[in-house]
């Protein structure tokens, strides 16, 4: 486990590219937090340092966003509004569970058995006027992404 103090939004940006950085192959993260942690800032400046071209949307109202990469898939969820994990359900979100995709998720808790396991969880915390982010990492591939970072 990594704690992190993040000053403010750009310092939240830069770490979500430095992690980007240590992404190789297929990773599921969950991103915890109250509201206004920083999850979405986050999730788009880590899609962004991976090469999404496009502009980044906020999936609370849609609920997934998927962005092609070179050579796999990236899905963004937000699961704020989701009152019952059988909801996902209706999503098709078959596609998650393959090894080679990118999956972040904002209030994974509320997905419970519908998603696939963590590989790495990050958990933001207001802290002061900036954040506080805790890397924990959840499998062997969650430990080796992070052992890839420099």
């Amino acid at each position: 486990m990594r704690e992190i103090v993040l000053a403010d939004e750009a310092a939240t940006q830069g770490i979500a590219q430095i992690l980007a950085a240590g992404v190789d192959g297929g990773l599921v993260v969950y991103l915890h937090g109250d509201l206004g942690a920083g999850k979405t800032t986050f999730a788009r400046a880590f899609l962004q340092a991976l090469g999404v071209g496009e502009r980044v949307k906020s999936p609370t109202y849609s609920l997934v966003e998927s962005y092609d990469l070179p050579g796999q898939v990236a899905w963004h969820l937000d699961l704020y509004r989701i009152a019952d994990p059988g909801e996902l359900e209706w999503l098709g979100l078959d596609a998650l569970s393959d090894e080679a995709s990118l999956v972040l998720v904002e209030w994974p808790e509320r997905g419970a058995d519908a998603l696939p396991a963590a590989d790495v969880h990050l958990r933001l915390a207001h802290q002061g006027g900036g954040r506080r982010l805790r890397v924990e990492s959840a499998t062997k591939r969650g430990n080796r992404f992070l052992e890839g970072i420099k």
